[in-house]
């Protein structure tokens, strides 16, 4: 399966660690989605979404920003997102825990390259065919995946659409969603008052007539 990881500085998209894996039977341009990776990190900034996965025909880029520094991981679009988050999560709690105090520090690209050896071991139990069997029975605290952000790489790379702009998008046609669905209930309700007030009217009127027309 053909994958890229990447470690970057958000701050100014400086390549910290990198790792690749070609397959070469896929025939993959694998250097073009390098360089959309680099794009990206340049792209991101303090108020990117945390975490967002972005499109890219059959592939898709998984991205995990925590303590500044962006995690980013390209895999086939059938790896399962949930597998993807969980191992941006293990890399970035190894790699804080080694380098946390020098990112800031580091002005040379790829200055903690020797990372590449954790992540290719990481990257393997995630990939290999029995652990994503038994990754249901892994116990995570990653939140509802479903909830992150899914974007297209070509828009937010060649229009120039900011993630953070993505995201007020998001969160704006979330707020609509649950207006929309509040205003419907409540119509709903209206409905219903107003279905069963007629009833009662006619049960009342029914009445009355029995009662004056035939006793």
């Amino acid at each position: 399966m053909t994958t890229l990881t990447m470690i970057a500085r958000v701050a100014d998209g400086l390549p910290l660690a990198a790792s690749i894996q070609e397959d070469e039977q896929s025939g993959r341009n694998l250097q073009h989605y390098q360089s959309q990776a680099k794009q990206l990190c340049r792209k991101l900034n303090a108020q990117s979404p945390d975490r967002c996965t972005l499109e890219a025909g059959d592939m898709n880029f998984h991205y995990l920003i925590a303590e500044g520094v962006c995690y980013l991981f390209l895999c086939e679009a059938s790896f399962p997102k949930k597998m993807a988050f969980a191992y941006l999560e293990e890399l970035h709690t190894e790699f804080y825990d080694q380098y946390g105090k020098r990112v800031t520090t580091v002005t040379r690209p790829y200055s903690f390259i020797e990372f590449d050896t954790y992540i290719q071991k990481t990257k393997r139990s995630y990939v290999d065919g029995r652990a994503r069997r038994n990754f249901s029975s892994i116990n995570t605290e990653l939140q509802d995946v479903q909830r992150i952000m899914v974007a297209n790489i070509e828009e937010v790379l060649q229009r120039g659409e900011c993630l953070s702009a993505l995201d007020t998008k998001a969160s704006n046609l979330t707020s609509l969603s649950k207006k929309y669905r509040s205003d419907a209930k409540y119509l709903n309700t209206r409905s219903t008052y107003a279905k069963v007030a007629a009833v009662t009217v006619c049960v009342i009127t029914l009445i009355i007539y029995v009662r004056f027309w035939w006793l």
